[in-house]
């Protein structure tokens, strides 16, 4: 096949424009760690009983799709009072909620564009609520690991991103997965090896050959690869690569890099080799090696367990690869907070009210001191002058007069943001909330040829150096070194030379 292919749509993990579009993957937000992803649909009528069409509703409130699209990726969008229609769950309406749509309608121009859209379509336009807020995110392969669902356990960011770093995974490479699972890491490498789409069968560009054994995940893996736009960067094959290897049609995709999630890696090496091994192909069968033969090859395994990790590292060292390395991530979130001490802070939440400093805490001890003293020298109840006096409350406390109330306001000090207010610090998690994996890696060297060794002999010729640094004797270094010291010394009597003869001529 040599005739060139047209060019798919980008996918939205790889560029995905300044604003969103209709039928374009999107990740909402609606908190900090609750992400919802969603397929933007383009309102052209009434849908699942809502007159502003497609509505995605949330515990923050409802947001028609129509307010999402459009608008530039980050940003803010408001709830919409959504129009049930035929749902029959109209909710109580009242003054205040009457109030704001007559007010609402009263803005309106009487023709617009947007009215007469709506009047064609069918679609009613979304009026603005007060219940809250979300935000439009494009769809990245972090964003989607936190959001996607969960058909098995997933490689979560810290995970792959180390990985693609370990592996030499860079625009242009191909790698080998087996065991999409999820998608999660499938995503991830993807972008790491993208370079472009490819513009005909014979054009390498950088590409994921992924492997699933479970035949409902392949199906659902494969919608997402194509719903997603990646199914041209993606090669998603069902097979047991046990007993199936790597081929793809019978070639070699050649790869670079090569990552097994698989629960029993070490039946899979043996096909991921350079010659054929004795437990391989039949008799006869021509053996073809999945790996590239002009790089060196980077692996890793995935295994939750110690035992997995030793029967891996046994099948890697009898198959000869090298630089076998173990390693566990723990990841730690760091939390950055500001950190407010004071006495003034009596009505913040959230804030530690006690001295920030030794002096502030001498200030509070000489105030109480004082009140005590004030209190102790004023006249008792009965006694002459006791109806001045401030009032005794039930609890035993004194009522301050209104000009202590603002000479205490007066002292305080000026009111100043919460977030520039108090120290800048950094608080870990009480405790690792991370899915305990041991990644293994290991290289599988090239193979170095006789014809390789020729043409690295033809490029860098061995026996026909004038000098060798280490092949003179005592004398002769010491007889070039003069000579250098000779040429040296001679540049230096011109430069003087020809300074003399600048100077003359100045005189």
């Amino acid at each position: 096949m040599t005739g060139t292919m047209t060019r798919p749509t980008v996918s939205p993990f790889l560029e995905p424009g300044l604003h969103t579009k209709p039928r374009s993957l999107a990740i909402l937000q609606l908190s900090r760690d609750n992400l919802l992803p969603i397929y933007l649909q383009e309102a052209s009528g009434e849908h699942d009983g809502y007159a502003e069409g497609a509505v995605v509703n949330t515990r923050y409130g409802s947001f028609p799709h129509s307010t999402m699209l459009n608008v530039p990726w980050g940003s803010q969008i408001r709830a919409s009072k959504v129009d049930t229609g035929s749902r029959g769950r109209k909710r109580k309406r009242g003054p205040k909620d009457d109030a704001s749509r007559d007010d609402a309608e009263e803005n309106q121009p009487e023709t617009t564009d947007n009215n007469n859209a709506t009047e064609a379509t069918g679609v009613k336009q979304a009026v603005a609520d007060d219940s809250g807020f979300i935000h439009v995110l494009p769809p990245t392969p972090e964003l989607w690991t936190q959001s996607l669902p969960h058909r098995t356990q997933v490689v979560y960011t810290p995970d792959y991103s180390y990985i693609l770093h370990r592996i030499r995974a860079r625009p242009g490479s191909t790698i080998i997965e087996a065991g999409a699972g999820s998608g999660s890491f499938t995503h991830a490498s993807v972008r790491a090896v993208y370079n472009g789409y490819p513009s005909s069968a014979e054009d390498r560009k950088g590409k994921v050959f992924s492997f699933e054994y479970h035949e409902e995940r392949y199906h659902k893996m494969k919608k997402e690869l194509t719903d997603h736009n990646l199914d041209g960067l993606v090669h998603l094959t069902h097979r047991d690569v046990y007993n199936g290897g790597f081929l793809i049609d019978g070639t070699s995709p050649e790869a670079d890099a090569i990552f097994l999630d698989l629960p029993k890696p070490w039946e899979a090496l043996p096909h991921l080799s350079r010659r054929k091994p004795q437990t391989e192909a039949k008799e006869g069968e021509e053996w073809v090696s999945p790996l590239n033969p002009k790089r060196a090859v980077h692996i890793c395994t995935f295994s939750p367990c110690i035992e997995q990790v030793t029967r891996t590292v046994s099948a890697m060292r009898r198959l000869g690869w090298v630089d076998i390395d173990m390693v566990e991530i723990a990841n730690r979130k760091l939390h950055t907070i500001r950190d407010r001490v004071g006495l003034h802070y009596q009505t913040d939440r959230g804030v530690n009210v006690s001295p920030h400093d030794v002096e502030e805490a001498l200030d509070r001890l000489a105030e109480i001191e004082e009140r005590v003293r004030e209190q102790a020298a004023r006249p008792r109840n009965g006694e002459d002058g006791a109806e001045d006096t401030d009032t005794v409350m039930k609890n035993g406390d004194v009522a301050v007069k209104k000009d202590d109330d603002k000479a205490s306001a007066a002292e305080q000090p000026p009111y100043q943001t919460p977030w520039v207010d108090g120290r800048l610090i950094t608080k870990g998690e009480p405790e690792i909330k991370t899915h305990t994996s041991y990644l293994v890696f290991a290289v599988l060297p090239r193979e170095w040829t006789e014809e390789d060794e020729a043409a690295a002999f033809a490029k860098y010729p061995c026996g026909k150096e004038k000098a060798v640094v280490g092949s003179m004797d005592k004398q002769t270094r010491k007889k070039e070194r003069r000579e250098q010291l000779q040429k040296i010394g001679d540049r230096k009597a011109r430069r003087k030379e020809r300074a003399e003869k600048i100077a003359e001529a100045v005189e």
